[in-house]
């Protein structure tokens, strides 16, 4: 059995160990694939691992050996799933491996924007604490989160974990989500528009998949019914979010801050408009890399790849 994995270096730049998929086959291991070498690397492959590079239609119609692909993400967007099962290829994804890393990811983000810590550090190093009379010392405003009404999109395994931490600091949660009242943990207020939850919220969050519908669902009509005092995270996907628009509201002051650990371009092109932007805080696209998550996907796709080989293959994309 021939593996192929298109780049591997991201899951894995060195402290992790590819022995358990080396284990199971012949592996070639790339750390990075341009999109002109992918058929020639995977010409003879009967498997292909890939995050980010591109298996679409064309190039799979080159791959006569294919038989299965394993997606190192939860997003599978980077394979034609519709020819890939045209062809008899099993696609398979890792669901859910980093959702208490993500989760994390926004609270780093909201404290970060409430209590300024990288800020502060800077200004103790810089000496300007120790310049003061006073025994501390605050030059912006500080915030604190209790009683806060925190409104999230989306309430799958991540914007659950997420709503989970913000009923711990105190907060109030507001939930734009598909599940029905009942379904929802006691301190979980379902919201009944979209907009709601943006009117209503000192902190939106966003946690649903990028769609057709829910591109650009964060534009200036929404940003618009926020409060001034507001901030946005963004932990989901890039797309989700209008970002001239949200450059736009930071610029105006009429949003009082943002934590963005995904953009629409990765990584982001030269003069990108929230680039450098005030109170736009942002992370390249780091919230899924904690090691305990990237260990968990790489244990994920092992099992996804044993379970295909003993012929009931598991996490398939229909």
């Amino acid at each position: 059995m021939k593996i192929v994995i298109l780049d591997g270096y991201t899951l894995n730049p060195g402290d992790l160990s590819w022995k358990g998929i080396e284990a199971l086959g012949e592996v070639r291991i790339y750390d990075r694939t341009d999109p002109e070498r992918v058929v020639q690397r995977a010409k003879d492959a009967s498997m292909v691992l890939t995050n980010k590079v591109v298996l679409d239609g064309n190039v799979l119609s080159q791959l006569p050996e294919l038989k299965y692909i394993g997606v190192l993400a939860t997003g599978y967007n980077v394979v034609d799933v519709v020819t890939a099962r045209q062809l008899g290829i099993t696609v398979t994804n890792i669901p859910a491996y980093s959702t208490d890393s993500v989760a994390q990811m926004v609270f780093a983000h909201l404290l970060n924007i409430t209590q300024r810590v990288g800020h502060y550090a800077d200004e103790v190093a810089s000496g300007k604490w120790t310049a003061q009379v006073d025994f501390c010392y605050w030059n912006t405003s500080l915030t604190e989160l209790a009683g806060k009404t925190f409104g999230i999109i989306g309430l799958g395994h991540t914007g659950m974990a997420t709503a989970r931490i913000a009923l711990a600091f105190g907060m109030k949660v507001l939930a734009y989500t598909s599940k029905s009242a009942a379904e929802l943990p006691v301190g979980i207020e379902k919201a009944d528009r979209m907009e709601t939850v943006f009117s209503n919220s000192d902190v939106v969050s966003l946690h649903c998949p990028l769609t057709a519908e829910t591109r650009n669902l964060v534009n200036r009509d929404r940003l618009q019914l926020m409060k001034p005092e507001a901030i946005l995270i963004n932990t989901g996907r890039g797309g989700l979010v209008n970002e001239a628009d949200l450059a736009e509201a930071l610029k105006q002051g009429r949003l009082a801050g943002a934590g963005v650990d995904v953009l629409s371009s990765e990584p982001p092109v030269e003069g990108h408009s929230l680039v450098g932007v005030k109170n736009c805080f942002i992370t390249p696209h780091i919230a899924w890399a904690t090691r305990e998550a990237r260990q968990r996907l790489m244990n994920q796709a092992i099992q996804n790849i044993k379970a295909f080989l003993d012929g009931q293959p598991i996490n398939t994309i229909k």
